[in-house]
């Protein structure tokens, strides 16, 4: 073993013997979960809580385990580091093979030691394929059987809309938009930038989603915080934290919403035609806090980051501190559990999986690594009534994506529905695309 692996081995095991003496939840999940989720006093640590799944891997022909009802496949295997998904309407799956930027500004200090360690263990940094993939299933058999780079030299894409015949991606950096006929396999000519989005050196959450409205004029693009809880300063979350609108026709952009730390997943209600969103809450206050969450966002609302969580509940970690926004800070709909890194985000609308799955929202969880016992790693639906959360814990719909040890074997996080109305899920551990069909 060489000098610097072994040294990277001794730090791993470090921070691991530190992590052992960390607390652990006192509440079950369930606790942090729904409308009105249970939020204990913060306990926070000077050595975060660490609690990792290495990552593993799928055994050859293990599948994750579909809820009663259902069946999985592989749809597609053998990608490299999948994340996002994107269905066409000829029935082509794009997939974004995609993994973070170079990023020399966040891995400072003992913390960004502890992270890049951290995300090591969890397979998190292979470098990034910067490509989009499509996948496409000529025989209807629900395994696709064509796959061709659609584009590549992209820089860690992640979000992806058509509108017309344009395709837009979101790259960590910047909206690209690229003349897209139905049916191409694959895209030659260079694209345009549509708007430049807030990356730099630090570019924390590096992760750019994007969702077009149902008119086809705008799009709404989620931009992360730069930083857990704005320790860095607010100089440096400028337009972050935050869903901006950017108009097709020039570039043109606004803050839609913001106070959203992670903003990922979006979907529109088919009720109401809301759009919905599900946002990573912050780290280091404990295992029972903060729970991530799915909400309905307003136009000109505020959530709360960095200054408050769940509303009006204060995180005195921020210096100066902001009473005024706190006091309009909107609370979110439902609860999700913390650190269950909840990523995906899929409406139901058009789906024929059975009942109870066919009023809700599918919620990819890519699981976490800094919450004793740890949470997340499954898909989950949402169940809806009139537009909104019924206020029913989830129901597990992909599971077994963690062993009984601890151990990944794959971790969620972008689905999407497909032209069968099947649920796609994106594995970026088990380097797989997963389809859940009903079994009639």
């Amino acid at each position: 073993m060489s000098l610097a692996r072994a040294l990277r081995w001794a730090g791993l095991l470090g921070v691991l013997l530190l992590a052992a003496c960390g607390e652990t939840a006192t509440l079950p999940l369930a606790a942090g979960t729904g409308p009105h989720p249970v939020l204990p006093a913060p306990r926070p640590m000077l050595i975060p809580t660490v609690n990792i799944a290495p990552a593993d891997g799928w055994f050859p022909r293990a599948t994750p385990v579909a809820a009663p009802g259902t069946r999985v496949v592989a749809f597609a295997t053998g990608l490299d580091h999948p994340r996002w998904l994107h269905v066409l309407p000829n029935g082509d799956v794009l997939v974004a093979e995609t993994n973070a930027p170079p990023r020399p500004g966040d891995s400072g200090g003992f913390k960004g030691w502890i992270a890049g360690l951290v995300m090591q263990r969890a397979g998190a940094t292979v470098p990034s394929a910067n490509r989009i993939t499509l996948l496409r299933d000529t025989d209807g058999d629900g395994v696709a059987d064509q796959r061709t780079v659609l584009l590549d030299g992209l820089n860690s894409p992640f979000g992806m809309a058509l509108v017309g015949e344009a395709l837009y991606v979101a790259d960590t950096d910047a909206v690209r938009r690229f003349r897209y006929t139905r049916g191409d396999t694959r895209i030659t000519a260079p694209g345009e930038r549509l708007v430049e989005l807030p990356a730099g050196p630090i570019n924390h959450h590096w992760t750019k989603n994007l969702i077009a409205s149902t008119d086809g004029t705008r799009l709404y693009v989620t931009v992360g915080s730069n930083s857990n809880v704005a320790e860095r300063g607010m100089a440096v979350e400028a337009g972050r934290a935050a869903i901006w609108e950017v108009d097709l026709r020039n570039g043109a952009h606004r803050v839609f919403a913001d106070g959203l730390r992670n903003p990922n997943g979006m979907a529109w209600a088919p009720v109401t035609g809301a759009l919905w969103t599900v946002v990573n809450e912050r780290d280091e206050l404990g295992s029972d806090l903060v729970p991530d969450y799915l909400t309905a966002v307003a136009d000109g609302a505020f959530y709360g980051w960095p200054y408050s969580y769940f509303g009006a509940h204060v995180d005195t970690r921020v210096d100066p501190p902001r009473p005024d926004l706190v006091a309009r800070a909107v609370a979110p709909d439902y609860a999700l559990g913390p650190h269950t890194a909840s990523l995906g985000l899929a409406s139901s609308a058009g789906t024929t999986l059975p009942a109870p799955f066919t009023h809700g929202m599918f919620i990819g969880q890519h699981g976490s690594w800094n919450r004793r016992p740890h949470s997340g790693y499954q898909v989950v639906f949402v169940p809806f009534e009139g537009g909104r959360p019924s206020g029913a814990q989830p129901i597990n719909v992909l599971t077994g994506f963690l062993s009984a040890d601890g151990r990944a074997s794959g971790r969620p996080v972008g689905v999407a529905l497909d032209g069968q109305g099947a649920l796609l899920v994106a594995d970026d551990v088990g380097n797989t695309v997963w389809r859940v069909t009903g079994t009639r």
